[in-house]
């Protein structure tokens, strides 16, 4: 369809084009545009249930409806407004913490927590998303991509689209809920097409789409960086090529977002005859958050005008307990009192019904001028056994200081903080199929963590009395996903693990030595 191609092109790159002026991303005081969102999230849920337990309308009506809710609102984790509010529209009752009732529920464990999480989705917080969706496609004309680009195909690598249901309500990943509701005119372009995308067994749906490959004219692929490392690998085998461009030439994108891309960056390039056009998404199953809209940014845009309330709770020890759990009423700021280089736990209030919620990320601002953020971690996969303050964002750097000192491509890792005599050690899990000494291993990855962090440094001296590390087959991390029901979509490997995952993990991996 090069017409349509043209057209989208064409269409993005006039600025003055009414229709995408509508909605073009506003530009304006970020904290006037979050308080306007706020006071129609609150205006839209006053006759909910939880509108009327705390008042929404008299909040409104306050001189200060931004202080007053943050004052009347607690602050909740999953298992806090889950309790309180989410099990009542999970059986069937509307209107009880956003308008109607809820259809749709994401699946969601994050990466660490053994039961799934179940995470509204609402009509407005779908087309909240195919919105800030939109917007992303209109910020493409920042990277000066060829007219052709908008004639290929975007392979989206997703869950399925053949929910569950469950008598009240549909389940499934959030890729596969959104994917289900694409626009007709973007049917055209999207990849694998209704057939495969229904598929719920993620092998057969990887064998599919390498058996539909030589068919497709890929422009995009948009996924989790490890699954389609692992998709890329199949077909180049399959038909005996030098790299992915042999059958897509045309590949000249890849949007990605979930994990940091730097462990992944040295292993995916082997598979490529040049490189693509990186861009970074941040959609999590809360909402879609972020997305970096000019080429070279280290950083994505906060969506401060679509659905989402953001607050920022300062990562440290006076906000959050030795395990990391959120301590009662903390401090929490909102966009205009943050500041750069610091660590923040956030929370989203939003059009599916989350009301000051903590959905275990952390973010650092990178740009406050613009509102750009990156992803750290989540708040269960710091590492302070004894304060060090070891954050995912050190972990990923380290293994990518690893990977281009020993020449080698650490696909998966994770990390557990273990006793030592009286004191602490930190052991490694090494994911790769290429010749690594563990002893070179840990020296490298304890040397990288000494110059990235200092506090790190400093507890090296005496606490953490030494760093292991055990080199796995890549397999093994993969097979303990699928056979802990993570394989696929979204899913994430754990970056730090603890207690009862850590003995469960040991007691897998025993076959791999």
């Amino acid at each position: 369809m090069p017409l349509l191609g043209s057209i989208i092109k064409t269409a993005i790159e006039i600025k003055s084009n009414k229709p995408l002026e509508i909605i073009r991303r506003k530009e304006g005081d970020p904290y006037r545009m979050q308080k306007n969102t706020l006071q129609k999230l609150l205006k839209r849920s006053m006759n909910t249930a939880i509108g009327d337990h705390y008042n929404f309308g008299k909040i409104l009506d306050s001189p200060d409806p931004v202080k007053a809710f943050r004052e009347t609102v607690p602050v909740h984790d999953y298992n806090a407004i889950f309790s309180r509010w989410w099990y009542r529209q999970l059986n069937g009752e509307a209107f009880v913490s956003w308008p109607g009732r809820v259809k749709y529920y994401a699946l969601s464990s994050g990466t660490s927590e053994a039961s799934s999480k179940y995470i509204p989705v609402t009509p407005d917080m779908i087309k909240a998303m195919r919105r800030t969706s939109v917007r992303q496609l209109v910020s493409l004309s920042n990277f000066n991509l060829p007219t052709n680009f908008f004639e290929k195909g975007i392979l989206m690598l997703g869950g399925s689209t053949h929910l569950q249901y469950n008598g009240t309500y549909y389940e499934g990943d959030l890729s596969g809920i959104n994917t289900a509701r694409i626009p007709f005119w973007f049917q055209h372009f999207y990849k694998p097409g209704k057939r495969i995308s229904r598929e719920r067994d993620w092998n057969t749906k990887l064998n599919e789409i390498v058996k539909k490959a030589p068919e497709w004219d890929i422009g995009a692929i948009v996924g989790v960086p490890a699954w389609f490392q692992i998709l890329l690998e199949m077909i180049i085998k399959k038909y005996n090529l030098t790299n992915i461009h042999d059958i897509w030439p045309n590949l000249t994108v890849f949007c990605h977002g979930g994990v940091a891309f730097g462990p992944y960056r040295s292993g995916f390039e082997t598979l490529l005859a040049r490189p693509l056009t990186y861009i970074e998404t941040y959609l999590a199953s809360e909402g879609f958050i972020a997305y970096q809209d000019v080429p070279g940014s280290p950083g994505m845009r906060l969506v401060l005008d679509n659905g989402l309330f953001f607050e920022f709770v300062p990562f440290n020890s006076d906000n959050f307990d030795e395990d990391n759990n959120l301590v009662q009423n903390p401090v929490a700021l909102t966009i205009d009192q943050v500041e750069e280089g610091r660590e923040y736990a956030l929370l989203l209030s939003s059009v599916s019904g989350a009301w000051r919620y903590l959905i275990g990320d952390t973010i650092r601002f990178t740009d406050i001028s613009r509102q750009e953020i990156i992803i750290t971690g989540r708040t269960r996969h710091f590492l302070n056994l004894c304060g060090e303050h070891m954050s995912q964002e050190n972990m990923n750097r380290a293994i990518e200081m690893l990977d281009g000192q020993e020449q080698v491509h650490v696909r998966e890792f994770t990390v557990a903080g273990i006793k030592h005599g009286s004191m602490f050690a930190h052991k490694w899990y090494l994911g790769t199929d290429d010749n690594l000494s563990p002893e070179v291993a840990s020296r490298r990855i304890d040397e990288n963590l000494k110059i990235l962090n200092d506090d790190y440094r400093v507890e090296r001296i005496a606490a953490i009395r030494e760093v292991q590390a055990e080199v796995l087959p890549i397999r093994a991390f993969y097979e303990w996903m699928e056979k802990h029901g993570k394989i696929g979509a979204q899913r994430k490997f754990p970056r730090v693990m603890k207690n009862q995952l850590l003995e469960e993990w040991e007691a897998h991996i025993a076959q791999y030595r």
